[in-house]
């Protein structure tokens, strides 16, 4: 199945499409650094640099999927929450994209902020035009623990299907045994250089983290966020001050910093993603990324639903 991935920030919602099966017939991105990461982890994507204001969709028309993460800032708690009144929200583009390629299903992300009751009428005038498009819509609050992750970092996750497939969509359930801890997943990074303390250390990161947050250009440089944040990861024996260049090496004492590659490993990616440029940029890549397990959960479910209608229509035919 193929589809087209807007706002792709450095890859984790196509990464996750990608392992769910999909193809991605263009991703659009308009951060040069972000670009970058996609070109170099996946050489034969198809990325178009620039504003998905100024990208059609129309020679896509009948695509599977259209997914995207739309910019979060207009909705979230961390901002002033101005919603539609925010320059910066793109949920306006995607539905224009939607009505330009007519795709079986779309898959929007945003944060936790777009389900305040503050943004419900707004929430209904989106469900409102996709629902005049022939689409049913499915709104939900997943938290990426639930899906193997050590961390909190709870979406709003908008799915929509055309009136054929929705019938066949259910939420993925997620994984049924508790997450891994900080330090199971990154023992074996901050072991890498030699450090005696990596076991000790693990054995006192034996919980999930906080929301791994940097995203704004605005606010902050490389480091784990806002000061309950940096208490938080304090507790896992993480310095969240501010981000290392490297694990630490032979006789280090103290707690450590993550390195922009272990952010990446909490946040989902696999061990060997590289996310280009200066660690500001590059850590900003990490803190807006979609977890890529969780794109994949709900990829499977979404190509499920097509793939089962499709089925259905198959053999209602042959009789």
């Amino acid at each position: 199945m193929r589809s087209i991935e807007i706002c792709a920030g450095a890859g984790g919602q196509a990464l996750g499409l990608e392992q769910a099966g999909f193809k991605h017939a263009v991703l659009v991105e308009i951060d040069k650094p972000a670009c970058a990461t996609l070109k170099k982890n996946r050489p034969l994507w198809n990325v178009i640099e620039g504003d998905v204001k100024d990208f059609s969709a129309k020679k896509y028309r009948n695509i599977d999927l259209l997914a995207g993460g739309v910019p979060c800032p207009p909705f979230s708690v961390a901002g002033k929450q101005l919603g539609h009144e925010d320059e910066r929200d793109l949920f306006p583009e995607a539905l224009r994209l939607v009505r330009e390629c007519d795709p079986k299903a779309v898959m929007l992300e945003n944060v936790r902020g777009l389900f305040d009751p503050k943004f419900e009428e707004y929430r209904n005038s989106i469900k409102g035009q996709l629902e005049e498009m022939g689409y049913v819509c499915f709104w939900k609050l997943v938290q990426a623990n639930h899906y193997g992750l050590p961390q909190q970092r709870p979406r709003t996750i908008l799915v929509a299907l055309k009136e054929a497939y929705a019938p066949y969509f259910t939420w993925p359930i997620g994984v049924v045994a508790p997450p891994p801890t900080v330090g199971d997943v990154l023992y074996n990074e901050m072991a890498s250089n030699g450090w005696e303390g990596a076991k000790e250390w693990a054995e006192k990161a034996n919980d999930i983290a906080p929301t791994i947050v940097g995203g704004s250009k605005k606010h902050g440089g490389a480091d784990l966020g806002p000061t309950r944040s940096k208490q938080a990861w304090e507790k896992l024996g993480v310095d969240g001050k501010g981000l290392a260049d490297e694990a630490p090496t032979k006789g280090f004492a103290g707690n450590p910093r993550l390195t922009v590659k272990m952010a990446g490993i909490v946040q989902g990616f696999p061990s060997d993603w590289e996310f280009v440029g200066k660690k500001t940029p590059a850590y900003r890549q990490v803190g807006n990324a979609f977890p890529p397990p969780v794109a994949k959960a709900i990829g499977q479910a979404i190509k499920k639903a097509i793939a089962t209608a499709q089925n259905k229509m198959v053999e209602e035919k042959a009789l």
